[in-house]
Formats: C-alpha cells, sequence, structure tokens
C-alpha cells in the first residue's frame, strides 16, 4: 500500500494534467459515436467519459504498465460507428463490448500479445512522431477556435468530407479572435513551463503548466476579454447531472437476446482485435518512451484490457484501449506509477458528477495548447536527426509510417510502416548470407549460420561471377540451410564437372 503511494507526489500532479487533456477527449470521442450516425437511441456523450473512468481505474490497477493510460479511442470511432448502424442499437453494441473483453483474455493465453515484438522500431518512432505531428495539425483549428471536428479525432479524412490539411484552410478563414488570444498565450504559458531554468525549481514539478494555462485561461475568457469573450461550442461541454435520474441516464446495458446474432460475434471480434493491435502498439511506444525503459508484460495488458471492455460494455461505455496521447501526456508531466492514470480515471468520475459548471468554463483553445506541446514532443527534430544518422534502412521505414499514418490511419499507417521495414530486413538478409576469402585463381566461401531460401539468388550470383576459379564452399559454421539452397549447390557443382570447369570443393555440406 505504501509502495503504490510511494511516488504520490509527482503523480498527482501528472495525474491532474492527464486529467486536463483526458477530458475533452472522452468527450469528443463519445459526442462522435452520438451525433454521426443519424439513428435515436446511440449513445450520449457520457459513454466516452465512463470509458474514461474504467480505462483510467480498472485498467491501471490490473496493467502491468508503468505509465500507460487507457481510455476510449478515436482509432475506434469508424467501427464503433459501422458497428452501431449494422446493429441498429447501442444495447446490442454493448453486448459486442463485453465479448470483446472475453476475446481479449483468449488472446492474452494464446500468446498474442507478443506480436508487438515484431514491429520494428523505426515503424514505432514514425508511429509516435506521427501522433504527434497529427496532434499539432489537428489542434490548430482548435486553437483559432474553429471547432467544426470533434475534439480529439485523429483521421486524415473526417466525416464532412474534410481532411486534416483542408481543415486548416477552413480555420484560416473561420477564426475567433478571442480562441486566438486564449490559445496562443496558453501556448506560451506552456512553453515557459517547458524552460529549463524554470523546470530547475524546487516547486516547479508540483505545479503543472497545464492546470496554470487551464485558471489562466478561464479567468483572462470570464474577466478580461470582453466582447471577445468565446463561449458555446469554443468551450467544453460536459452535461449538467444535476439529479439521481439524470445520473441513472448515462448508464446503458447490453442486449442479451442478441447473443445469438451472427452480427455481435463479428463486431466482438473486430474490436477485440483491432483494439488490441492499437493497445498493444501504443504499449511498446510508452516503453519506449519510458526514462526508465520498464518492459510491459503484454499479456498482462491485453487481460486488463479486457476486463476494462468487460466492465464498460456492462455500464454502457465506449471500447477502451490503452492510447498514446494520453500516455505520451502522463510522462510528460513527470509520471513515475500507474497511481497516475488511477488519479486522472477518479478525476474524470468526480468532475462530471460535481464540477460539470467549472469545467465547462474551460475554453477549448487552452485545451488545445496543452496538446500541441504533447505533440511537439512526440516529433521534436531531434528525433528525424537521430534517425537519419542511423542509415537509410531506419530513416526510410520511420519517414514512411509517418506519412503513411498522417494520410491513412494509426493501424494502415503502421502496416504500409511494417511493410517497407519488412523489404530492408530482406535485402540485409540478402546480403549477409556469407563471408569470402578469394584470389586470382580460387574462391572460399564460408556461408553464415542460417541459409534461407532467400540467400540463394546471392550465393548463386557470386558462384557464376568466380565459375573459371576453383571454388570451396565452407559449411563448417551453418547450422540450417535451406533445402532449396542445398539443391542448387549440388546442381551448380553437377554443371561445373559436367563442362569441364575448375573442382568444386563443399566442406560439412
Amino acid at each position: 500500500m505504501f509502495t503504490f503511494f510511494k511516488f504520490w507526489k509527482q503523480d498527482l500532479p501528472a495525474g491532474l494534467v492527464v486529467f486536463l487533456v483526458a477530458l475533452p477527449l472522452c468527450l469528443g470521442v463519445g459526442l462522435a459515436s452520438t451525433n454521426i450516425g443519424g439513428q435515436e437511441g446511440l449513445p450520449n456523450v457520457m459513454s466516452g467519459i465512463i470509458a474514461g473512468v474504467i480505462g483510467g481505474v480498472v485498467v491501471a490497477i490490473f496493467s502491468g504498465s508503468r505509465l500507460g493510460v487507457s481510455g476510449p479511442a478515436a482509432g475506434l470511432i469508424t467501427i464503433v460507428l459501422a458497428a452501431l448502424n449494422d446493429l441498429g442499437s447501442f444495447e446490442a453494441f454493448l453486448l459486442a463490448v463485453v465479448l470483446a473483453g472475453v476475446i481479449q483474455f483468449i488472446l492474452a493465453f494464446v500468446g498474442f500479445g507478443l506480436l508487438a515484438n515484431y514491429v520494428p522500431t523505426a515503424v514505432i518512432k514514425g508511429m509516435l512522431a506521427a501522433i504527434g505531428i497529427t496532434l499539432i495539425l489537428k489542434e490548430i483549428p482548435h486553437l483559432l477556435g474553429y471547432d467544426k471536428d470533434y475534439f480529439g479525432d485523429e483521421s486524415f479524412w473526417q466525416f464532412d468530407g474534410h481532411n486534416t490539411f483542408s481543415e486548416l484552410f477552413y480555420a484560416l478563414n473561420a477564426f475567433e479572435p478571442g480562441a486566438v488570444i486564449l490559445g496562443m498565450s496558453a501556448l506560451l504559458i506552456m512553453l515557459l513551463f517547458d524552460a529549463k531554468w524554470l523546470k530547475s525549481k524546487s516547486w516547479a514539478p508540483y505545479i503543472p503548466g497545464a492546470l496554470v494555462v487551464v485558471v489562466a485561461g478561464i479567468l483572462v475568457n470570464q474577466v478580461f476579454l470582453g466582447t471577445l469573450q468565446v463561449s458555446g461550442k469554443h468551450m467544453v461541454e460536459v452535461p449538467n447531472l444535476s439529479s439521481w435520474p439524470q445520473i441513472k441516464s448515462i448508464f446503458h446495458f447490453p442486449d442479451w437476446q442478441q447473443l445469438g446474432n451472427s452480427k455481435v460475434w463479428v463486431i466482438a471480434m473486430t474490436l477485440a482485435m483491432v483494439g488490441s493491435l492499437e493497445t498493444l502498439l501504443s504499449l511498446e511506444a510508452t516503453d519506449k518512451l519510458d526514462p526508465l525503459k520498464h518492459k510491459t508484460n503484454p499479456h498482462r495488458e491485453l487481460k486488463a484490457q479486457g476486463l476494462g471492455n468487460l466492465l464498460s460494455g456492462l455500464i454502457g461505455g465506449l471500447p477502451v484501449t490503452q492510447v498514446i496521447v494520453r500516455s505520451s501526456a502522463n510522462i510528460a508531466a513527470g509520471g513515475q506509477s500507474k497511481l497516475a492514470a488511477i488519479i486522472h480515471g477518479l478525476l474524470l468520475f468526480i468532475s462530471v458528477l460535481f464540477m460539470s459548471s467549472l469545467l465547462n468554463m474551460i475554453p477549448l483553445a487552452v485545451l488545445a495548447a496543452v496538446l500541441v506541446l504533447v505533440g511537439y514532443k512526440l516529433a521534436k527534430w531531434s528525433l528525424f536527426v537521430e534517425m537519419y544518422q542511423k542509415g537509410l534502412s531506419q530513416f526510410i521505414p520511420f519517414v514512411v509510417t509517418i506519412i503513411a499514418v498522417l494520410l491513412t490511419d494509426l493501424l494502415k499507417g503502421i502496416g504500409i510502416g511494417i511493410l517497407v521495414a519488412i523489404f530492408y530486413i530482406l535485402k540485409r538478409n540478402f546480403q549477409n548470407h556469407f563471408t569470402k576469402e578469394e584470389s586470382a585463381e580460387t574462391l572460399k566461401m564460408i556461408l553464415s549460420e542460417e541459409v534461407t531460401f532467400l540467400n540463394k539468388g546471392g550465393i548463386l550470383k557470386v558462384l557464376q561471377e568466380n565459375k573459371h576459379k576453383s571454388i570451396t564452399i565452407d559449411a563448417s559454421r551453418t547450422k540450417s540451410i535451406d533445402l532449396d539452397v542445398l539443391e542448387s549447390l549440388k546442381e551448380f557443382k553437377f554443371n561445373a564437372e559436367q563442362e569441364g570447369r575448375q573442382p568444386i570443393t563443399f566442406i560439412n555440406l
């Protein structure tokens, strides 16, 4: 118990920062699920908050991740909307979320969690940089007071037909002066709090810059802006739950009669697979950002996510995954343990019940400034320099992943990045399959420990170029050689004998 609270002085302000980041994101994801379906009976905006509380408290308690934060993910919105349209009721969808949680438990036991180990580091770093750039591009409109798109959207193509770049054009032609003042002021304050000379102060770790800009934003907007004051859609909009009937209305429950509906099972499997992939990728990225380089057990994480989805579906919440934006905000704010994630979840719960009036005084432009700085830290120029210095085999998959994520979505971008990385892996494998010792008349080819069919072309090319020499093929270090390669070598030796060329000698082959 005392160990759990060991770093409370660091985790408390970090949890507060994550709460300020997560609140509008949870509301945004819930709002997107509510307003873009055209059906009645869809979830209210609080479904995102429910998922945020479950992800922040329940998943964090059972997760092995030191700094990871879970909640509703914008990347699942498309799947959620398609599922709601197919099923026709939110209660049937909740059953799919519950089943997805059960499936995630099964995936954990069959070893699915190891999948993230096969994602190249260059692709993971490209994903982080892409998310950072996406955050900056997506939050610029909110900084300018153009809030047509829901807060927290990550997709390139939006539901209104616009995209990330066209939205910037519309924002420049429809900005709100008051929002610009608030957003830019908040950004300057955040940069000030991030300065080395201020961070070195003894009190700095305990006063988050995000909290300062939120308080300052409320005061400036309410007291000093006058006619430029922002309101309405430019503000956080938390529903006012002032009575027990209103509180009860946010909870929905699964329709168990839909257990025989094959569509429910298909959606459950889709949610489980996509949610697990997003979780594992975020987990890998979070571990790389962790200053202590803590390595999280992916199977335990999938079990925690499965429990989170099961509970979220049981009471009316959206699916949860580990989310890199909230996790990186936690790391940047100095979080030291899972207590920070739990604090953020508890604050979400307390705030929507007792602090809705205060929260609705927060301008979105101020919170956008917080996310812009999170994005900047994920996509610093030094990261690009570091990857370039590692060579093209690392830099090109890194850049391709960034572009692909920006122009599609997280999973598609990662998939494209992995394909490019595999090309370089195959190329390197093609090149590093033997060493050679040669003179004008002889060639000795020393095969590596593992020789696969991918190496056949390179080996035969060198043999053909030196077929006039006396050739020795040494396999004394080789532990495994592909049958296809072995047959090709024997065929080459046979042809050399038939043509009367120099002799071919095999050692341990």
